[in-house]
This record gives structure tokens, C-alpha cells and sequence, in this order.
């Protein structure tokens, strides 16, 4: 009698137990759908907003301009022909550091407003992700932005070389959310100025570039979330 008195409760107990499983399985699984759309939502509004920043930043660190002679001296032998393409590092380092300073600021400045998520994008769905008001969230926004200058040669006709130089930004992010953290990185690209020389260019600067690694600027120290 007692052996069948508690063949129910066994049963009992292992329905509960297995619903109590599905009901786990649900959370994990309606978690880790939030955690990856809302993760794919704060970093595609980053993503922007360091488009934003970053250009914000180059615009204003070239606003008095930039001449190729500003960056670049090039020598030339008695018959004219190129010997030696030098860059002048004080003026490399200088737009280099102000380009990352700048990025970082705004940056920090811009994230501090936090992300607007739909509501649709909380019940881990993506073709729920753009509906429903919006719920503002807070983001903490960790940087590391670096700056380098690339040159590059190019013929432009008969024993004429066109040489670009670039700004080069690379920024990149890791967002620390409730829901989780999401990495990424940024590269932004900007002609700063061209020229084209006149005559044979040495094998030494066509295969390589003229300028340094550029310059970083660390990341700041992280804040706990509002």
C-alpha cells in the first residue's frame, strides 16, 4: 500500500520536474534571442554614431586645410629626378593625434545619450525588432581610437606618378550592455591630398610607405551603467 501511494507522487513529481525544464529552456532561449538582436540594435546605432564623430572629427581638425607640401618633402637631383620623398613628423603626429582626440570625445560625448530599442526587439524577434515605442537604453561605450597616415603611388600617364595620402581612423568599440557586451570596429577613410610627380619615382617608396604607425589614443576609464 505504500509502495502505491507513492507511485503517484512519483509522477507528480517528475511532470513537475519536466515542466519546470521546458519553462527553463523557454528563458534561455527568449534570453539569448533579446541579448542577440538588442546587441544588433545598439551596434548598428554606434556604428552611426561613430560615422558621425569620426567625420565630425576630421572635418574639424582639417578645417585650415592641408597642402601636400605641408606633409610630404620631395627631393630631386641635378637632372630632376626624384631621389628621396620624405614626411614631416611634427605635422603627421600633430593632425594624427588631434583626428584621435577629437574622435574620442565625441565619441563619449555622443554614446552618453544612450540608444532608443524598440519595444518589438525585447521579445527576441527579429521581424518584431522595429516595431512598437521606443524604450531608451543606456550604453557604456569603450574606445580605442588610432590614426595613421597611408600614402599611395599610382602612374598618371607618361613617367608621371600620382601620389594620394590618406587619413586613416580606426576606432574600436566595445559596448557593455544589461544584456550583454558587443564589439566591434569602425574604419574611416579620408583623402587629405594628392600630387603628381614628375618623373621616375624609386622602387623603394612605390613598395612601401612614407609614413610611421600613426598614432593611438587609449581607451578611458569605463563607468559602472547609470
Amino acid at each position: 500500500m505504500k509502495y502505491r501511494s507513492r507511485h503517484p507522487r512519483i509522477k507528480i513529481l517528475a511532470a513537475l520536474l519536466l515542466v519546470v525544464a521546458v519553462l527553463i529552456a523557454l528563458v534561455v532561449l527568449v534570453h539569448v534571442n533579446v541579448t542577440k538582436v538588442l546587441k544588433a540594435i545598439a551596434e548598428a546605432n554606434m556604428r552611426s554614431i561613430t560615422t558621425v564623430a569620426v567625420n565630425d572629427a576630421i572635418y574639424y581638425t582639417l578645417s585650415d586645410g592641408v597642402r601636400y607640401e605641408d606633409l610630404v618633402h620631395v627631393s630631386r637631383g641635378e637632372r630632376g629626378e626624384i631621389s628621396s620623398i620624405t614626411s614631416d613628423p611634427l605635422q603627421i603626429n600633430r593632425i594624427a593625434r588631434d583626428a584621435a582626440y577629437m574622435s574620442q570625445q565625441n565619441l563619449q560625448t555622443m554614446s552618453e545619450e544612450g540608444v532608443d530599442v524598440p519595444l518589438g526587439a525585447f521579445f527576441g524577434i527579429e521581424a518584431w525588432a522595429g516595431f512598437g515605442p521606443p524604450i531608451h537604453m543606456k550604453i557604456i561605450p569603450i574606445s580605442n581610437v588610432s590614426c595613421s597616415f597611408v600614402s599611395r603611388f599610382e602612374s598618371a600617364g607618361i613617367n608621371q606618378t600620382k601620389h594620394s595620402i590618406y587619413l586613416e581612423i580606426v576606432a574600436d568599440i566595445s559596448i557593455i550592455m544589461p544584456s550583454g557586451t558587443s564589439n566591434f570596429a569602425s574604419l574611416t577613410e579620408v583623402l587629405i591630398c594628392e600630387s603628381v610627380l614628375v618623373g621616375d619615382v624609386p622602387d623603394t617608396y612605390l613598395q612601401a610607405d612614407i609614413f610611421g604607425k600613426g598614432y593611438s589614443l587609449a581607451p578611458p576609464v569605463s563607468r559602472e551603467p547609470a
